[in-house]
């Protein structure tokens, strides 16, 4: 048993140390392993830096080699400018010496220059000298002789020039404008009306009379004070004469009248009732004739105010002319200006109508009608176009369309035609003395004559101090102080007469 277990234990023994044998030699395969593959992973390392050192190596030779080449360009470069500098330092020092040669020069010339002028001074001097003994004169008064004579040659050659100017424009532009014109008159139906401060009230019997005058005068007290307007009860035979600078007022004291007439009761309760009624009637029909103008001549989207006026223009008038058909007129000419020109003809008719509103406002105004009209069409939203036609047909404010001229021309137009007003004789009179005397205020000038009703100025002059060129300067001239210093309606023609009579006597 002692025996069995020792071999055991001997083979137990003799495996475990084969096994520890293997171990071992299995251990040190591994290891030599390990290590060939551990000397192989460093030589591939070394030679993978070994590569890259080479290869920055290269990078770093190149740029080396690179920025020597530049630094080579560069020193040439510098050789070349200073080179160049150096080119151009001898240019300069060569130019240096040219200029002090030329100012040398200079200076030489500028000396005998000097010399000269004097040698010339005192050469015209002495020319002078002799020029003054022997014309008697002095150089002052030779020079304003030449001076006097350069400016008058001076005027008469502008004169011919502006004269020839004029007439060239006249000729491209007058036919066209001539002929505008004169459509527009033919084409538009223009209807006299003349209107006066007075009314006279026709009555059948002078026995009313009476009655309107009523006890003490009470009555006609009433009904002048009602209407504002004064009546004049005289010899006259049947009529009774109502005067007053305002027509609505006129009409209302009129058409008062006619009722109390035919009422026959003539008190001054009634009066005051009648004419209250008849202030409404005429309000009633200033609106009316508005709208009924309007729809006429197809001026649409007015406003109301607007409209109103444009019938009270029916009982204003303007040198005898009746406002509310010279507006009509006018918007009728304006609308076929327009077309003719290819402008907004229903804009034009429209300008028209209103550019004398600012004449109907009931209340007191210190502007100009034509400023208080554009006034009114502002605050009632017209178009700007209409508001700067209405302010500008007098001029009084700069024209910022071509409406603005065709209104103004369209309201020349209306006014100037023959019998379309009239003024007071004393104001025709006196326009017409003004007119001459402004003309014989000019050198030269004989004798003028006002003609074909201040239409026509005939100025006759004296044919010793003015010649045919100073002619057609003076009539220019006279034309421009009339424009600037008078106020007249239409055009006036200014005619200077030039002639030459010779006398003798057979005796």
């Amino acid at each position: 048993m002692y025996f069995a277990l020792r071999k055991a234990n001997k083979k137990t023994e003799e495996d475990a140390q084969q096994r520890a044998s293997d171990i071992v030699k299995n251990a040190e395969v591994t290891a030599e392993n390990i290590k060939k593959d551990r000397i192989l992973e460093a030589k591939e390392k070394y030679l993978k830096l070994k590569s890259e050192f080479e290869d920055d190596s290269n990078k770093k030779k190149q740029i080396i080699i690179q920025n020597e080449q530049k630094i080579k360009q560069r020193e040439q470069q510098l050789t070349q400018k200073e080179q160049q500098l150096n080119q151009m330092t001898e240019q300069n020092k060569r130019r240096e010496n040219e200029l002090e040669t030329q100012k040398k020069t200079l200076e030489q010339q500028t000396e005998i220059a000097a010399k000269r002028r004097e040698e010339a001074e005192k050469m015209h001097k002495s020319q002078v000298e002799q020029l003054e003994r022997i014309a008697n004169l002095t150089a002052e008064q030779a020079k304003l002789q030449l001076v006097e004579a350069i400016q008058a040659d001076a005027q008469t050659q502008a004169s011919a020039y502006i004269k020839n100017t004029i007439d060239e424009a006249k000729l491209t532009a007058t036919k066209e404008a001539k002929k505008i014109v004169i459509e527009t008159i033919q084409r538009t139906a223009s209807e006299h009306a003349i209107e006066n401060t007075v009314s006279v009230f026709n009555i059948e019997s002078d026995d009313v009379k009476g009655k309107i005058i009523g006890r003490e005068g009470r009555n006609i007290r009433a009904l002048e004070a009602a209407t504002g307007c004064e009546i004049i009860v005289d010899d006259t035979p049947e009529a009774i004469v109502i005067s007053g600078f305002d027509p609505v007022r006129r009409e209302i004291a009129r058409l008062s009248l006619h009722r109390l007439v035919q009422d026959g009761r003539i008190h001054p309760a009634r009066i005051e009732e009648v004419v209250s009624k008849t202030k409404k009637n005429i309000d009633d029909e200033i609106v009316e004739i508005g709208e009924r103008t309007v729809i006429e001549l197809g001026v649409h989207g007015l406003h109301p105010e607007l409209v109103k006026m444009i019938g009270r223009m029916r009982f204003r008038s303007s040198y005898g002319q009746n406002l509310l058909q010279h507006s009509r007129e006018v918007a009728r000419l304006c609308a076929t200006m327009a077309a003719e020109l290819g402008l907004n003809a229903k804009l034009a008719k429209r300008a028209g109508l209103l550019h004398d509103i600012g004449k109907v406002w009931p209340e007191e105004s210190e502007l100009p009608h034509a400023i208080l009209g554009m006034e009114l069409a502002k605050k009632y939203k017209e178009n700007p176009e209409v508001c700067n036609a209405i302010g500008a047909h007098h001029d009084e404010i700069e024209m910022t369309s071509m409406m603005s001229p065709i209104i103004q021309v369209c309201d020349a137009i209306s006014g100037s035609r023959p019998g379309a007003r009239r003024e007071m004789m004393e104001s025709y009179i006196q326009r017409l003395k003004d007119l001459e005397a402004l003309a014989t205020n000019f050198p030269g000038v004989d004798k003028c004559y006002a003609i074909q009703a201040g239409r026509e100025l005939r100025v006759i002059v004296n044919s010793d101090s003015v010649n045919d060129e100073t002619a057609g300067k003076l009539s220019f001239d006279i034309s421009q102080k009339i424009e600037k210093e008078m106020q007249y309606p239409g055009q006036i023609k200014v005619t200077v007469i030039r002639e030459m009579r010779a006398v003798a006597y057979a005796k």
